[in-house]
């Protein structure tokens, strides 16, 4: 996509990559409308088996209990397109930005964070369970779709992000993230590109306001219920009086649309603001400010905090909810335990990496298939290996 010609980048932006790829390919083919470097980064996580499988995993609610819930697919396209918004108000590149958004959740596993609890818990004797640095595991070691490499060799400004979208990296660095720093450098310590801190900005404000969303029309929660909380009390308050009687799914899309509307607001103000006061010159100067550049006010924090702890209560754990995910934690860690003692169950290609492995070794190799899993997938698998009866597929 070309920059209308009015358009100019800010002198912090993310232009370029400063190490490349793991893997050097040389440039992209010359074409009358070739790609950036950062816009092949976004296409090969698109084009990735593991973006494709987010259709059929978790967010809140698995596949089956609804057609318009929220995925980890959906979720990652409205995380990735309000990321780019911000990115373009900012003058900042919009395609690490997007690259960054599509793939921070790639390594989650079938059933959302009860998933990635299950198989922490069945991987606590084998370095545990993480589903941050299980998206850097299918990056760098599980997509097998080139002819050249393991992973889709992205650029080091795209993996960077993906690995500090939460900030850098001070405490315990996970195996895969820690042979991948002693390999290329990932100055773990340092801030991700200004595009990526938007990213993880925009991933908080895109699941806190769909999952209000999705919560009221599943019915975990009532108009009542949220009138009084902040920004949605003031935010209900408004619709009602410019539109009277809405229908619920009118209703529900219209909280959901200003709630994404005040806090990318809230972000835009208050990241120019700290940009103005640290007066940045290059990307380099994002990257060793010593403190993230794009954030929220004090305020809009807090009703962020507030809302997530309403929905915490309310929603992620209702009752409804936990039935859920007690079953399908109970079925995923079966799931892992039949495996890790008859390997032999596994499908032959997978066996086929098996061989000649320690038992942690294997252990990490079947979490890998595991949490490669779409939910239906492993509910079919778990039916195939636990079940005697006939499974129709």
């Amino acid at each position: 996509m070309t920059a209308p010609s009015s358009f100019s980048f800010a002198s912090y932006a993310c232009l370029a990559s400063i190490k490349g790829r793991h893997i050097a390919e040389g440039e992209s083919p010359a074409r009358p409308f070739s790609r950036t470097e950062f816009q092949r980064d976004r296409d090969r996580i698109i084009h990735s088996v593991a973006f494709r499988r987010l259709k059929h995993k978790t967010q809140v609610f698995l596949y089956h209990e609804g057609d318009y819930y929220r995925t980890r697919l959906t979720h990652s396209l409205e995380v990735a397109q309000i990321a780019r918004t911000m990115a373009r108000a900012l003058r900042l590149n919009e395609d690490i930005a997007e690259a960054v958004a599509l793939a921070h959740d790639l390594g989650h596993p079938p059933f959302g964070h009860a998933g990635e609890t299950a198989l922490n818990e069945v991987m606590a004797d084998y370095g545990g369970f993480n589903h941050n640095e299980q998206s850097v595991r299918v990056l760098t070691l599980l997509e097998e779709r080139y002819a050249r490499f393991n992973g889709l060799n992205l650029t080091f400004e795209t993996i960077d992000g993906v690995i500090k979208h939460n900030g850098p990296m001070t405490d315990e660095v996970r195996p895969t993230i820690a042979q991948l720093d002693q390999d290329w450098g990932l100055e773990l310590g340092l801030w991700p590109s200004l595009e990526a801190q938007l990213a993880n900005l925009s991933d908080d404000i895109a699941y806190m306001s769909h999952d209000f969303d999705d919560a009221l029309r599943a019915g975990l929660i009532t108009i009542d219920q949220i009138d009084e909380l902040p920004v949605v009390g003031a935010v209900l308050g408004e619709i009602h009086y410019q539109h009277c009687n809405l229908s619920m799914g009118r209703l529900t899309h219209e909280l959901t649309r200003r709630l994404i509307s005040y806090f990318v607001q809230d972000a835009l103000v208050n990241t120019t603001s700290r940009l103005a006061d640290l007066n940045p010159e290059t990307a380099e100067d994002i990257r060793t400010a010593g403190q993230a550049l794009a954030g929220h006010s004090g305020q809009a924090a807090e009703e962020l905090a507030a809302l997530r702890s309403f929905l915490l209560a309310y929603s992620w754990r209702h009752y409804k909810v936990n039935r859920m995910t007690s079953k399908s934690k109970k079925q995923l860690a079966a799931l892992f335990d039949r495996l890790l003692s008859e390997t032999n169950l596994m499908p032959t290609e997978w066996q086929d990496k098996l061989k000649d492995q320690t038992r942690a070794e294997k252990a990490r190799t079947i979490a890998d298939y595991v949490a490669s899993m779409t939910d239906r997938y492993a509910l079919l698998e778990y039916e195939r290996i636990f079940e005697t009866g006939p499974i129709l597929v």
